[in-house]
């Protein structure tokens, strides 16, 4: 009885022990893992909203790049650490629906072992290709592929990547073979591709545009289904006949599997203020993202979202034959 007696104490007492830290929470410095290299893409966007976030925390939310495995390593840190609202990742198409098929073990389910606080932006894909190659829009890049694959290669930001997956997605609709070349992270991809070393690259807008910009490589698609704001004279894949050809990424927060309630609210209730800062909205929209619309910022939403993803982006994978294992 008395065993009964001390059990029940203790159980009360961690559960009013974790409803104060909840009620407390943050007390200390929050990680915010990027779960790619420093200076891409994805880390632009978690830095600008960690900046803001830590504002409206009243705590620093500090950036960790912890690279590899096509983001699958960082992601899977915040997944092993303890679920207190004080480690989360800035998961991605790639982290959290492709690679749960591009892997055949992936180190984690994405739908099951992480807590979904919000997601922030959906950024498009543009394919971008050497100067010198010999084709100037869409229909004529198809026509010089089918005729050249074989000695054709693309470059990506690493393996199961979103800027791999958008060109299997391409490779697969083509019909052809071309030679998949993964870097650690995009700059060295998009080095190789400015020197002529690649063909092309499927690179999100936010680093693709500075060098289209700059004439250092050819845009020919933007592979969504409306033009972006940023490059609003590139043409979509569909608008070249190619409607089903579609790539891009989106950027959310999760924390591990476990977190409290409380916790999350307040870090969806953050990243939402964030996202509705005016200079947040301005630097976000430079770098090509489109920031999600009010009704899909809640964690119930992100998680339909992830399990959609999941199954939507297994049908082309499957098909292409790929594997990052």
């Amino acid at each position: 009885m008395l065993k009964k007696i001390l059990g029940a104490a203790l159980v009360g007492l961690m559960a009013s022990s974790m409803t104060a830290g909840a009620q407390n929470y943050p007390d200390r410095p929050i990680t915010l893992v990027v779960p790619f290299a420093a200076g891409g893409p994805t880390d632009v966007l978690g830095r600008v909203m960690a900046q803001r976030m830590s504002e409206i925390l009243g705590q620093q939310v500090l950036v960790e790049n912890v690279g590899g495995a096509g983001g699958m390593t960082g992601s899977a840190r915040v997944k092993a650490a303890a679920p207190d609202g004080y480690s989360m990742v800035l998961g991605t198409v790639g982290t959290h629906a492709q690679g749960q098929t591009l892997y055949k073990n992936p180190a984690y389910n994405a739908m099951t072992d992480f807590t979904p606080v919000a997601l922030i932006a959906e950024v498009p894909i543009a394919l971008i290709v050497r100067k010198d190659l010999p084709a100037n829009d869409f229909k004529e890049f198809v026509a010089y592929s089918k005729e050249n694959h074989a000695k054709m290669q693309y470059g990506s930001a690493g393996a199961g990547s979103a800027t791999h997956l958008g060109c299997v997605v391409l490779d697969s609709a083509m019909g052809t073979k071309i030679t998949h070349i993964p870097y650690r992270g995009t700059g060295p991809a998009m080095q190789d591709l400015v020197a002529g070393r690649i063909d092309f690259l499927c690179e999100i807008i936010s680093t693709a545009k500075p060098q289209i910009d700059g004439g250092s490589v050819k845009a020919l698609a933007i592979m969504t289904s409306t033009r972006s704001a940023v490059l609003p004279n590139l043409a979509t894949t569909g608008e070249q006949g190619s409607k089903d050809i579609l790539a891009y990424t989106w950027n959310a927060l999760f924390l591990p599997k476990g977190a409290p309630a409380d916790v999350v609210k307040k870090l969806n209730a953050a990243a939402i203020e964030a996202m509705n800062t005016p200079i947040v909205k301005e630097r976000l929209e430079g770098l090509g993202a489109t920031i999600v619309t009010p009704e899909r910022r809640t964690p119930e939403y992100l998680a339909t979202f992830v399990k959609s993803e999941v199954e939507k982006w297994a049908a082309p994978i499957k098909a292409s034959g790929v594997t990052a294992d």
